[in-house]
């Protein structure tokens, strides 16, 4: 680096100063529909800003086309619940330009075990359960669950799964494994990328009954009998291996996909660029964003 290089000033990413701006010279990039509204996600964001409030403002970027308008670069479902409440402004963030770049993508969003630790540190601090419950809008029973999330749960395994969205009955069904075997289908399922109870249970139905904190006591899964337990048993070992044949090219393809996606998302972080599909090439605009979105729901 030069020494001009290293006195240049370093370009800020945001204004000093949040802008209370009127809802309606907002501008969204994507369109907040009914099924949204009924997911799970949206009612939980409601129920926050219901109980504290806007916690992360959204983040806009001046319409260089419109005066006075902005685009809305992250906080699309913010606004469409602040919009469905009635309010008529909201503080934000103004980036220096206009470049939509998707935020929410770049980020990392609460994995579950963030969330456990998050929530022991604010009961630790005095809030009452039934303020976190209200604000997570979930009951009371329910976030006790999420309190004992880590309990039988090894350290290493917390560790692995630590950024990953992984549901609380896979987490169930790990604890019913040894530690050493805990640690080795955490390291699977980061590996396939899959965090589902049902892959969670699969694979202890894979898990020999000495590898189990309970070896005595009969392993019942749903659905399955004891042969085909052990079938299953048989078939996984045959699956590690073979998988660990094919790790290497599964690597290099992956890493393909991943490329070619990230182009795409980088394309629908252009603002300019997303304007100009949304006019002229709205089908591909709309196929674009469903693998972009589909990419982002598996990590």
């Amino acid at each position: 680096m030069t020494t001009k290089d290293a006195t240049k000033p370093v370009t800020a990413a945001f204004r000093r100063e949040s802008l209370r701006i009127p809802i309606d010279d907002i501008l969204p990039l994507r369109v907040v529909t009914p099924a949204v509204k009924a997911s799970r996600k949206y009612t939980q964001i409601a129920a926050s800003i219901s109980e504290v409030g806007i916690v992360e403002p959204p983040i806009v970027a001046p319409d260089r086309t419109t005066k006075g308008k902005y685009l809305l670069l992250d906080g699309h479902l913010r606004l469409a619940i602040l919009r469905d409440h009635g309010a008529t402004d909201v503080v934000c963030l103004v980036s220096t330009d206009d470049e939509a770049f998707t935020y929410n993508k770049r980020i990392s969003r609460i994995a579950i075990v963030q969330e456990h630790k998050m929530i022991v540190k604010a009961i630790e601090r005095g809030v009452s359960e039934q303020r976190i419950a209200k604000a997570l809008d979930v009951d009371v029973p329910f976030l006790r669950a999420k309190i004992r999330l880590l309990k039988g749960i090894c350290p290493e395994v917390a560790d692995l799964l630590k950024d990953k969205h992984i549901s609380m009955n896979a987490m169930s069904f790990l604890r019913r494994m040894a530690p050493l075997r805990q640690i080795e289908a955490a390291e699977l399922m980061v590996a396939m990328n899959k965090f589902t109870a049902n892959y969670a249970q699969s694979l202890l139905a894979a898990t020999p009954r000495n590898q189990l904190v309970e070896p005595d006591k009969p392993k019942r899964i749903k659905g399955l009998s004891e042969k085909q337990i052990g079938l299953m048993q048989r078939e996984s070992a045959n699956l590690d291996r073979q998988f660990k044949l094919i790790e290497k090219s599964y690597g290099a393809d992956h890493l393909d996909l991943v490329l070619v996606n990230g182009y795409v998302a980088k394309l629908l972080g252009n603002a300019k660029v997303v304007r100009f599909l949304a006019q002229h090439y709205a089908e591909i605009l709309v196929e674009f964003q469903k693998l972009v979105d589909a990419k982002t729901a598996a990590t």
